[in-house]
């Protein structure tokens, strides 16, 4: 790793400079034992470098990585040994590099949590604490098919979300294009032509010709409208409030919306079973579900779920009533810590949610698909009726 620093000599001549070392720790005791007090010091990356790591790690990629490690693991390899050779093996810089850092942490005696820990774009939170567990319990190779086995799902549910939106969204796009290129290229082409008619053009077609024109000479304003949305969208989400309600809204808005809130229950199901599952306490794993679950309202009320049953209350007071959470997992949770069988209940609901996820995305591609082509077809159609219509007047007339 390399730093450029600004410090003084015990002189009190004022340095600048670079120093190469494993941690900033290092680099900060090498600068001390030069007789260089230490003003400030930051990381720095070659440009070339940062291009190189931005490679992307796929979730496909990381599933084997994650499978491959068990693998050598479970065969009784040194952990630090199957880091070597999975830092050689893969193709990814991204995750090469973090390996080939790791494996020196390793060397110096670090732990494997401890060492992932310190790359948070390569290895997520969640599976930096199973890591962690699996270390405690002497069940690290379970512990990484495990987690490959839950990235695996959480991928295979992300396509099915994208997937049931991509149709609707590709067809709104060509809808879109398709209006527009109407009204501003076709439509002002017969506008010369009806003024010469010398008669009363029907009040629908008087309606488009005004919005042809208005797109002519302002089609500019709904680009800016469009960039000044995006803008202010980003910048008000920033605000918890304004984040909440939107995040509200996602789960609650009509069709589209259920689909959305069946995604974050399979995620947070499935997240709270895997932790509680490899032994994880409870209270922990509430806080990492918290934090990975992707939602506001989910976050606060398992923030209130985790107080309540750090009071030694029970964890479904918060949920038991709240809108996001359906009767069918709360009363699953109620059962699992009356019975001790917390981490089979959620896994139960989250099968249950997955499986439901997977024919509510089927059912809403069956129906949207000819919804949107009637979408297209009215919108489209109107536009041209628009065109239509004062030619039959014209033909009635002249008849």
């Amino acid at each position: 790793m390399n730093f450029e620093y600004s410090g003084k000599r015990l002189s009190g001549q004022r340095v600048k400079g670079k120093v190469e070392a494993e941690t900033k720790r290092d680099a900060l005791r090498e600068l001390e034992q030069s007789g260089i007090i230490i003003v400030s010091i930051t990381e720095t990356k070659p440009w070339n470098k940062d291009i190189m790591l931005n490679k992307r790690l796929k979730n496909a990629d990381f599933v084997i990585f994650l499978r491959q490690y068990a693998t050598l693991i479970h065969a009784g390899i040194s952990i630090s040994e199957a880091t070597k050779t999975m830092s050689r093996q893969t193709d990814n810089r991204m995750l090469q590099s973090a390996l080939e850092d790791i494996d020196k942490q390793l060397d110096r005696g670090e732990a494997l949590s401890v060492a992932t820990e310190r790359h948070p774009n390569v290895f997520p939170e969640l599976l930096v604490n199973m890591i962690h567990a699996g270390e405690a319990s002497g069940k690290l190779d379970d512990i990484l098919n495990e987690m490959a086995d839950y990235y695996e799902k959480e991928h295979t549910n992300r396509k099915k979300l994208v997937s049931a939106l991509m149709y609707p969204s590709i067809v709104g796009a060509i809808t879109l294009l398709l209006t527009v290129f109407l009204l501003v290229f076709v439509v002002p082409q017969f506008v010369s032509m009806f003024e010469s008619f010398g008669e009363d053009i029907p009040v629908f077609t008087q309606l488009i010709l005004s919005l042809s024109d208005w797109m002519q000479y302002y089609w500019w304003m709904l680009l800016v409208l469009v960039v000044i949305g995006v803008l202010v969208y980003k910048y008000v989400v920033q605000f918890p409030a304004v984040a909440y309600r939107v995040d509200g809204l996602k789960i609650k808005f009509p069709f589209l919306g259920k689909l959305a809130h069946k995604a974050v229950l399979v995620r947070m199901t499935q997240t709270l079973s895997t932790l509680v599952n490899s032994a994880v306490p409870i209270l922990q794993a509430l806080e990492i579900t918290e934090r990975v679950v992707g939602n506001k309202v989910m976050q606060n009320v398992l923030a209130d779920a985790r107080k309540s049953l750090e009071n030694g209350e029970s964890i479904t007071r918060v949920m038991d009533g709240h809108w996001a959470f359906p009767p069918l997992i709360v009363q699953m949770v109620q059962i699992g810590e009356k019975t001790g069988t917390l981490d089979h209940m959620l896994q139960k609901a989250a099968q249950f949610y997955e499986e439901d996820l997977d024919q509510m995305s089927n059912r809403i591609q069956t129906l949207v698909e000819p919804l949107m082509i009637i979408l297209l077809t009215v919108i489209v159609g109107s536009v041209i009726v628009s065109i239509v219509l004062p030619m039959f007047s014209l033909f009635e007339n002249i008849q």
